[in-house]
């Protein structure tokens, strides 16, 4: 699995880099098929952003969250992520 962070208008300390990729390898548990992660940090003012890409066999699944706190958004980001593997699992497991 290949994650890579990029930041916009923020520069990506090792803190959230170590805090995204561990929350990352966390959807490994769900699906193993996870070729490609891209996320983005972003700060708008007030606001923290975190939105993600991920690919896996069959999909291309996004999410994005905002908060407050960036770790925060980066949680949020990550379980919608987690459900929206689990439903694409779910969906294709149905057919077999």
């Amino acid at each position: 699995m290949q994650v890579s962070i990029t930041g916009h208008h923020l520069d990506v300390t090792e803190a959230l880099k170590a805090h995204v990729e561990d929350k990352i390898s966390k959807l490994k548990r769900h699906f193993d098929n996870v070729t490609d992660v891209h996320v983005i940090l972003t700060v708008e003012k007030l606001v923290q952003k975190a939105e993600a890409t991920v690919q896996i066999s069959g999909a291309k699944l996004f999410a994005e969250d905002h908060q407050e706190d960036m770790y925060t958004a980066i949680d949020h980001m990550v379980d919608k992520l987690d459900r929206q593997i689990i439903r694409h699992k779910e969906k294709n497991g149905k057919h077999r």
